[in-house]
């Protein structure tokens, strides 16, 4: 096999990352939390989204374009391992589920759609 194909042929087989991500207020730590199947596509759509004002989450995209990106944190907070595709869909509600639970014991506050 050519090494074209055979790079493409991993591509097609290789999966992104999937977890969940925050978006943080660094001035009154409130955050957005998100689980997804592919991360590094989802941080880098968030990000577009809040540069050019369309995020859907308003309150977070007022702020983020009234404070400036400075005054925010993006980071993973956890990737999630594929082991079942069957069941992708209920894990990742269930690491939601899981990590509203925590950063509410942390009194962080979560924007509203």
């Amino acid at each position: 096999m050519d090494r074209k194909k055979e790079l493409k042929r991993q591509y097609k087989e290789t999966k992104p990352d999937m977890g969940i991500f925050i978006i943080r207020n660094k001035v009154n730590n409130k955050c957005h939390i998100q689980t997804t199947k592919d991360l590094r596509g989802v941080i880098n759509g968030a990000k577009v989204r809040l540069e050019g004002g369309s995020h859907p989450y308003r309150e977070l995209q007022k702020e983020w374009s009234n404070l400036g990106s400075e005054n925010f944190t993006i980071e993973i907070l956890e990737n999630l391992e594929y082991e079942n595709d069957e069941s992708i869909t209920e894990d990742l509600a269930l690491l939601q589920m899981i990590w509203e639970e925590k950063l509410t014991k942390e009194n962080l506050e979560f924007y509203k759609k």
